[in-house]
């Protein structure tokens, strides 16, 4: 047979040769990605290690914030009226807690199912917190349908640590908490903070507490640690702290909390009996305007849920004070010599202001006054005709000065400056109310204020009832004090504190009677002023005849002024206290005599004149 062609040798070469290629392509590609390879390790050491270490770094790093510490607020006497501490907040995740028992008796059967498993975790945490929380509620909350659930009350952090050490599926979040120690002492003025998710402290909400938070909060501080990939768990010995926190300042205030009580106490009394729809009282020192006392008949407890009355009228709600605006015009009649304590009226029973006719609270002819018995007797046709003679300008400027129709800047949250029409803007009946209390309005705060002046020479000191910032470190930051205002001479200021002291006199016979006696006190010397205001009817947007303000304003003792004390009660009726205020005046009074051990006056108060005989 022919023999067939030899290739094998071309076969081996070509073989070989495609070998080769495919060697050089493999090198080069392994070339390329080395270089690929040498450039993205310089690009992720190099160029790109600071970036990606930081995000690393943000992977395995949580920052949390450090809560400052609140500041307290303080009495005069640093009693304590508000302050902050730790408490414990349990939350639980009941899905988490479901799926964990129940693969746990899947495993061992021996192991308790998960609703066994919430069943014991409940009845423990309710035996460790006994009257904080049942049995049931700790199992309505475990068995929600959700991934995460706050339950409970904010507990202490030792009942939390015995839970929490025992199922660690339970757990704890940290609370500030803000204790008020004497209940709702105070509180219309302190008022309340609570603690804030959203910032991670207790925040101011109403009352100083708002509106002095910045003061108190401080600031939180931060600090950071390590928690292992994917996971919230902080890793041993990581934590450190970035930031401190700042702790609050502490607030004093000129309030004594002893004498707070008495007055709150008085108040809420003496309204009750006077079937008053509410009532106010205020307690300034005479010489500096320091408010001791600020109380209503109503308030809240700060600290439980917030309800009923939270804000504070004695210095948000102003009212027709009636007859102890009577004041303006007898300062100003002294002021400027228009007429003289023992200058006699001939007081008719009514007296005609452009179109309105005014006559005085009881019936009568035309009587002879002295000027101090038409202040001690409250006539509103003599005070009218004096108002006249001192005229409307003189009036209006000294009603201003007295800080009528402004605010006091106590600093209180929604102190209102009541209500003085402008001069311009007076009718011609204008003057026919204004001198006798109508027709404009005031606080119990100003009130007090305007008698605060008489009973300080003439001098009236805006009020105030923050005293002092006392920093973390102990640093004590006095509060400015306003700034004084002059208001008559020393020597008017005297002569009407004096005709005053016939408000409270009880005559030898009615005719030299005062409109307040119940005021006066055994062994001290008191001046004062009753008042009664009619309201305003909705019905037909006229004076009630039916509805009154009363109010008092005085001083004790009248002859070295300690206090001065300003009183009003909003539509009393129905029994005796109703008439008047200046029983619940002697009440204060008196405590105020002895807890300041105020010694006795060294004489009493000379009998006036008041009415002349027919």
């Amino acid at each position: 047979m022919p023999r067939r062609p030899q290739t094998r040798g071309r076969t081996a070469r070509t073989n070989v040769a495609g070998s080769n290629r495919r060697l050089l392509v493999g090198r080069l590609l392994m070339v390329i990605a080395l270089l690929v390879t040498g450039a993205k390790l310089v690009q992720v050491q190099g160029v790109e290690a600071g970036e990606l270490s930081s995000q690393a770094e943000k992977q395995r790093i949580t920052k949390d914030a450090i809560p400052a510490e609140r500041g307290s607020i303080v009495d005069r006497n640093s009693n304590v009226l508000a302050f902050s501490s730790e408490a414990r907040q349990l939350y639980a995740n009941p899905r988490q807690l479901t799926q964990a028992f129940d693969e746990q008796h899947a495993k061992d059967p021996s192991k308790p199912t998960s609703v066994q498993h919430k069943q014991e975790i409940a009845r423990f945490i309710a035996k460790t917190l006994p009257g904080q929380i049942t049995e049931q509620e700790v199992l309505d909350a475990l068995f929600k349908d959700a991934a995460f659930t706050y339950f409970g009350p904010e507990i202490d952090p030792s009942q939390a640590n015995l839970i929490t050490e025992k199922y660690p599926h339970i757990g704890a979040e940290y609370r500030a908490t803000r204790e008020y120690p004497a209940g709702n002492l105070a509180a219309n003025v302190i008022g309340a903070a609570n603690w804030r998710m959203d910032e991670r402290k207790v925040q101011g909400q109403i009352g100083l507490e708002l509106a002095m938070n910045k003061v108190l909060a401080g600031r939180n501080g931060t600090k950071v640690s390590d928690t292992a990939m994917g996971s919230s768990l902080v890793i041993p010995g990581t934590e450190r702290e970035l930031e401190p926190a700042t702790p609050g300042s502490d607030v004093q205030l000129t309030l004594d909390s002893d004498l707070q009580h008495m007055v709150q106490q008085a108040v809420s009394d003496y309204a009750g009996r006077a079937g008053a729809k509410s009532a106010s009282a205020v307690v300034l020192d005479a010489k500096t305007g320091e408010v001791y006392a600020l109380a209503n008949d109503k308030t809240f407890d700060p600290r439980g849920p917030w309800v009923g009355n939270l804000g504070n009228p004695a210095v948000t709600t102003p009212f027709e004070p009636g007859s102890v605006n009577k004041l303006i015009t007898a300062a100003g009649a002294i002021e400027h010599g228009v007429v003289k304590p023992e200058t006699v009226l001939q007081v008719p029973g009514s007296i005609e202001v452009a179109d309105r006719t005014v006559g005085d609270a009881w019936e009568h002819g035309t009587i002879g006054l002295t000027f101090t018995g038409v202040l001690g007797k409250s006539s509103n046709v003599g005070t009218l005709m004096v108002a006249q003679q001192l005229g409307e300008q003189r009036w209006y400027d000294l009603a201003k000065a007295f800080g009528l129709g402004k605010l006091t800047g106590i600093g209180l949250p929604g102190e209102s400056g009541g209500s003085l029409l402008p001069r311009e803007k007076w009718s011609g009946s204008s003057f026919a109310n204004l001198p006798i209390g109508q027709g404009l309005s005031m606080t119990v705060l100003q009130m007090a204020g305007m008698y605060q002046a008489i009973a300080n020479d003439g001098v009236r000191m805006p009020p105030r009832i923050i005293e002092a910032e006392i920093g973390p470190d102990g640093t004590r930051i006095e509060r400015p004090r306003p700034e004084p205002v002059r208001v008559v001479s020393p020597q008017t200021a005297h002569t009407v504190k004096d005709m005053l002291r016939s408000v409270v006199q009880n005559g030898p016979g009615s005719a030299d009677d005062g409109t307040g006696p119940a005021a006066a006190m055994p062994g001290y010397q008191v001046s004062g002023k009753t008042g009664t205001a009619q309201q305003i009817d909705p019905a037909c947007r006229c004076y009630s005849q039916s509805k009154y303000w009363i109010t008092f304003a005085g001083m004790v003792p009248a002859d070295d002024p300690r206090f001065v004390v300003g009183l009003m009660l909003d539509a009393p009726s129905g029994s005796r206290e109703s008439s008047s205020a200046a029983p619940l005046f002697n009440t204060i009074a008196s405590s105020l005599t002895q807890r300041y051990q105020i010694p006795l006056s060294k004489e009493q108060a000379p009998m006036q004149t008041l009415q002349l005989p027919e």
